[in-house]
């Protein structure tokens, strides 16, 4: 009889179930994709309805869940820290512990009551930053493995060191809250008016559009940062241990002026914030991998926690650090505890051992749902969509081929859906990359988000070398590695486009095209690339070989087929209404192809709720 282990994250950010099958990976995604909430926190019940129905099995054959934290620890951590503060933050305080006496120290009884009546397996739980940790090792290519953990806060931790050994996995070493990476990069984030959870990776997009002025400024007043990598943050600058705030007055005054009011101008100011708190992030992340290599003198690393999404770090890591091979788990935040939760039972709880091939068991992260042609046709037909069927795939991809050489936009739908924040060629929006309009024509016309955005390209992996500072053979198929792209693609910058790189207004700069790749160049000449091999990719590898046939190009753009402030798109109508609302040109959906402009009507109710509804998030 197969054991079955579900792994569950749940009532803070980015909800998510993980299931396995014998200590395999069998499926796993947010809740976020089915109610269609960005980053909604509930207990992830369609999730987990999901990952039942495809192993297809009822929860009476779940043996053992287990949530990815010990609720208790945080509760602990909150009552401590407003004693450490108190009388300061007693109405933050106030609004925490209701919140926690009628809901969060009920976590068990919510969970079981989710499960539902016939769960009669056992129901454990994990340390918050083990579950990162487990997501992180188990999953990797390696027999052994270095471990980092950068995270904001679980329970009382903020990042961890340790070791993974076949099925052991040891932590060895805790910064503790409130001295935090993640928070510190929060508190910036939420400074240059962004979201805290949300908008950290629109602050590592803006950094390259600065110069760290204030690094010296932050680390003579900010925070000191140990041999090992640990921060102490001098917390006078800081509120979010006993207000409603990330910063206080004092940060304040210490960067000249209140934080930026949310979709007002961004200034050079900001700008440089972003550049420099980035510098900061780096310096931290390679000083702790140094120590850890130094403790472990292993040749390999693994990451997870919301930090480790932080592409431009990681590409740092992987090319100045000392480790030779780096392995990121693709759902690094809290919606990868799941995962992580779940394995920690297999192999620490059940003791099974660790099956280690010479690839990840991710399975390319496309752990989510799939459909049919044939669900797709009915769909399709039930709303009187107007579309042509390619029986045979190789005349799909060379339609698709010819539309993408043709400057259209297309959204691409195939095969199971990403688990984690990327887009990685399930759900995702194709273009070219040698088109000098593609980013601002996707930034604007198609997500509806800032226009200063770079885009990530995908590349055939056997030519990624060849394209980006990448070593031949090494792989990046999670988009989690920032690499520079190499000077052969670099274009050489006119007087006046030297001078419009100086524009204050973000929208002129992006704009100058800075290589033969310009919708895939930031302004620092960087890239956020995912490599593609047919092993993981399929489809979407056959599809880029036909592009490259046709145009020499082995590279194309790749984004998460979705607007701002929607999640990612999980079905046929999800995909179907945001091409309606959007000004996408085509739409695939397996084997499908939908052109807008032979679309019966324009859902103009459509375009004005996206509009509307996303103009601001």
């Amino acid at each position: 009889m197969s054991t079955y282990i579900l792994g569950i994250s749940a009532f803070y950010h980015d909800s998510a179930a993980a299931l396995l099958k014998d200590g395999e990976i069998v499926a796993a995604a947010q809740e976020e994709r089915f109610t269609r909430r960005k980053h909604d926190p509930a207990f992830p019940g369609e999730a987990m309805a999901y990952c039942l129905s495809h192993a297809g099995i009822r929860m009476a054959d779940v043996g053992h869940a287990v949530f990815y934290e010990k609720p208790l620890s945080k509760f602990e951590r909150l009552v401590e820290t407003y004693l450490a503060y108190a009388p300061k933050g007693f109405s933050s305080f106030r609004r925490s512990i209701s919140l926690w006496a009628s809901h969060k120290l009920r976590t068990k009884e919510e969970l079981l009551q989710g499960l539902g009546p016939s769960f009669r397996g056992q129901l454990f739980f994990s340390d918050h930053h083990e579950s990162h940790a487990a997501s992180a090792f188990y999953p990797s290519p390696f027999e052994e493995a270095a471990v980092m953990t950068l995270d904001a806060v679980g329970g009382w931790g903020t990042s961890s060191l340790g070791v993974g050994r076949q099925n052991t996995l040891t932590l060895t070493r805790e910064m503790r809250f409130p001295h935090s990476l993640g928070m510190l990069y929060s508190a910036f984030t939420s400074y240059t008016g962004f979201k805290v959870n949300s908008g950290e990776y629109k602050m590592m997009g803006l950094a390259p559009y600065g110069k760290p002025r204030y690094v010296q400024l932050i680390k003579d007043h900010l925070l000191k940062i140990g041999e090992d990598g640990s921060l102490w943050l001098d917390m006078s600058y800081f509120d979010y241990c006993h207000g409603l705030t990330m910063t206080s007055s004092r940060f304040h005054d210490l960067f000249g002026g209140p934080p930026r009011e949310p979709e007002t101008d961004i200034t050079q100011k900001e700008m440089d914030l972003a550049a420099s708190i980035q510098v900061v992030c780096e310096e931290v992340v390679l000083q702790s991998a140094r120590y850890l290599h130094t403790m472990t003198g292993l040749s390999n690393v693994c990451l997870a926690g919301g930090v480790a999404l932080n592409c431009v770090a990681n590409g740092r890591l992987l090319r100045e650090g000392p480790f030779k091979q780096v392995w990121i788990q693709p759902a690094a935040g809290d919606s990868g505890g799941a995962l992580g939760a779940a394995l920690l039972v297999w192999h620490r709880v059940l003791g099974q051992p660790r099956r280690v091939g010479s690839r990840d068991s991710q399975k390319a992260s496309q752990l989510g749902p799939a459909f049919s042609n044939d669900e797709i046709g009915l769909y399709l037909d039930s709303v009187g969509a107007r579309y042509e069927l390619f029986p045979m795939e190789g005349d799909l991809l060379k339609r698709v081929a010819q539309l993408l050489g043709d400057e259209k936009v297309v959204g691409w739908f195939h095969g199971r859906m990403e688990y984690g924040p990327r887009a990685l060629g399930a759900r995702s929006i194709l273009g070219d990359p040698r088109s000098p309009r593609m980013q601002q024509v996707m930034n604007v016309k198609i997500k509806f988000r800032e226009s200063f955005r770079p885009f990530a390209p995908c590349v055939l992996k056997e030519h990624a070398h060849e394209v980006f500072g990448m070593e031949e053979g090494q792989e990046s198929p999670y988009m989690l590695i920032v690499a520079p792209i190499r000077e052969k693609w670099r274009t050489q910058l006119s007087e006046e486009d030297q001078l419009r790189m100086q524009d204050p207004d973000l929208r002129v700069r992006v704009a100058v095209p800075r290589s033969t790749l310009p919708a895939v160049t930031h302004v620092d000449y960087s890239a956020r690339i995912q490599t593609v091999d047919v092993e993981r990719h399929g489809r979407l590898y056959r599809l880029m070989q036909t592009f490259y046939q046709r145009t020499a190009c082995p590279v194309i753009v790749n984004t998460s087929f979705n607007i701002r402030g929607e999640p990612i798109v999980c079905t046929p109508e999800d995909a179907f209404r945001c091409f309606l609302g959007t000004d996408m040109d085509c739409l695939v959906l397996e084997n499908y192809v939908l052109l807008k402009d032979q679309q019966a009507t324009q859902s103009l109710q459509d375009v004005e709720f996206y509009k509307a509804q996303y103009a601001l998030d």
